[in-house]
């Protein structure tokens, strides 16, 4: 008799719609590990979403009051003050959040080898809920730190393990289009993040004496509910099985020195160590790509309409709505990855994205010059922008055995964000330096000359330097994973 736990085999389909080859069972680990990464997501942007007041609270005493003062110069430059400080410890907070995320990838991506990809799954769903969770019962600057430390290890240790379960279950040629979806619904949860913001606004007091922020946290929790599925359910791929007993028993003879998550072998072994080379320069050239995009856009947005003449609620209200228009693009952006990666390979497909991402950029930080102008610029540089991280979801696994694939899906994956980390304070003085320079080219376009302006399109560049590797990554459309 079958055990529900063993999918059926089933004979693959050349044609027709890519879901007609998946059965029940496949259909499960989709859901399962799309749902992981979504929440994933939603729970760094509640981060995001909850930042400055939560901040702003946990700093209390320790803020300038501009209230305080009754001279009018003297209170433009006592806010000031505080918006300076706030920013500052923003950016302390969404660094070490980035390098907890980084961290936790390569950490979890060698457990996701070593302890298998289900376990590894309900692990970092567990800790990333649950400390997303505690960050609502932070006390003091340092307490919040170390709970998104934490949260960040488990956002980014679920990503490597859940690709590569996805990878490894999936039928060959439904393979980059489920992954190209569980990496698309990272908008979604972003997306959801800002609906339950709606819900529960972060920076008022919901109840006397019970902040937004506080609750807006609590919601992260939900994810863990999905551990229960994963625990009861979910098995280990075959192929990772076969890996685990074909080392532990060393039936060939090149095992001896081989590990699961042997990171180490990843540098040692000459293929996987160009194969690591090829896939951190196309995470790089994505992260600081959207590094510059993202940072930049509320500021692009919000200036647009305070040169419209709207008032602080309505260029907060503009601000907030990119957030949701730049994820819906995405979302989109990101499938069509999929899609397109199965009919033309993987190298053509980045080679799309990097130019559409790149001109994308240019066209909307060149010439979005009024606030209606989100309603289609901002989804379209969404789409085009975070389109290229489709391709680390389908990617990233071809590239190494099954003995190896968390950890370098993890290692590639993860590395980047290191330098995202680094780059977060040097934000405002490169948009400082060019504005320096004295720049007309935008204006004399009928556009207008800003610092940020330029720093983010200067910063999106880094697409067309990607292109450059392209012609030695390997084309891995049609063959199989590497055993």
């Amino acid at each position: 008799m079958h055990s529900p736990d063993i999918p059926l085999a089933q004979p693959p389909l050349s044609d027709g719609p890519w879901w007609r080859e998946l059965n029940s069972y496949h259909w499960f680990v989709l859901i399962v590990a799309a749902l992981g990464w979504l929440f994933d997501t939603m729970d760094q942007q509640l981060f995001v979403l909850a930042r400055t007041p939560a901040l702003t609270a946990l700093l209390a005493d320790q803020l300038p009051d501009p209230e305080a003062e009754t001279d009018p110069v003297r209170k433009a430059a006592v806010q000031q003050e505080r918006t300076d400080k706030l920013g500052k410890y923003g950016n302390y907070a969404t660094a070490i959040f980035i390098v907890g995320w980084a961290t936790g990838g390569l950490i979890f991506g060698m457990f996701s080898d070593r302890l298998g990809r289900a376990r590894t799954m309900m692990y970092t769903i567990l800790i990333y809920s649950m400390f997303t969770g505690l960050s609502a019962l932070s006390w003091d600057w340092w307490s919040f730190a170390f709970f998104r430390f934490i949260t960040g290890m488990g956002v980014g240790g679920e990503f490597a393990a859940g690709v590569s379960l996805v990878a490894e279950v999936m039928p060959a040629r439904a393979r980059p289009h489920a992954l190209g979806l569980l990496q698309a619904l990272s908008a979604v949860g972003n997306m959801t993040a800002a609906g339950f913001s709606f819900l529960l606004p972060p920076q008022v007091e919901v109840r006397e004496g019970i902040q937004g922020w506080r609750l807006l946290f609590l919601v992260g929790i939900l994810p863990a509910l999905l551990v229960i599925l994963i625990f009861k359910k979910l098995r280990e791929p075959e192929s990772w099985q076969r890996a685990k007993e074909a080392i532990k028993k060393g039936e060939r003879s090149d095992e001896a020195h081989r590990q699961l998550g042997d990171m180490k072998e990843m540098f040692r072994d000459p293929r996987w160590r160009f194969h690591t080379i090829i896939g951190v320069s196309l995470a790089v050239t994505g992260v600081l790509a959207l590094w510059g995009v993202n940072f930049f856009t509320p500021e692009l947005v919000r200036d647009n309409a305070k040169r419209a003449g709207l008032p602080k609620g309505d260029q907060d209200w503009y601000a907030s709505m990119t957030s949701l228009l730049q994820n819906f693009g995405a979302f989109f952006g990101i499938y069509v990855f999929g899609w397109l990666t199965a009919r033309v390979g993987r190298r053509w497909s980045f080679a799309v994205s990097m130019l559409l991402g790149w001109v994308a950029t240019v066209m909307v930080f060149g010439f979005m010059t009024v606030p209606w102008q989100i309603w289609w610029m901002i989804p379209l540089l969404g789409f085009c922008s975070l389109m290229i991280f489709g391709g680390y979801a389908i990617y990233f696994p071809e590239l190494y055995p099954t003995r190896l694939r968390s950890t370098g899906t993890g290692f590639c994956y993860n590395v980047a964000r290191y330098l995202a980390a680094a780059l977060i304070f040097a934000a405002a003085p490169l948009a400082g330096w060019f504005g320096g320079l004295g720049l007309t080219v935008l204006s004399d376009l009928g556009s207008v000359d800003s610092g940020f302006r330029y720093a983010s399109i200067s910063v999106a560049s880094v697409f067309l330097l990607g292109l450059l590797i392209l012609p030695f990554a390997p084309e891995t459309k049609g063959k199989p994973l590497p055993e």
